[in-house]
């Protein structure tokens, strides 16, 4: 069913399960606490959800790193 829904939107072929690696990721860089996300993929704890379902993306890297400058720059 998916792969039809894809081909008439002209989309890709994706898995199934790809959509809930990208959903789990993105939910996290949209701030869903991680404990809802894994409640809503299914997921019997969010350490599951985090190991196996999310990626660090470039984004989150580049964020983190400014994160982190902040901190460190205050306590100098």
């Amino acid at each position: 069913m998916l792969h039809r829904v894809l081909k008439r939107a002209r989309l890709p072929k994706v898995r199934f399960h790809d959509l809930r690696h990208t959903f789990a990721t993105l939910a996290l860089q949209n701030g869903v606490d991680i404990k809802m996300a894994s409640r809503m993929l299914g997921h019997f704890s969010a350490g599951f959800t985090l190991d196996t379902y999310t990626y660090v993306t470039t984004a989150a890297q580049k964020e983190a790193a400014k994160t982190m400058e902040k901190v460190l720059t205050a306590a100098l």
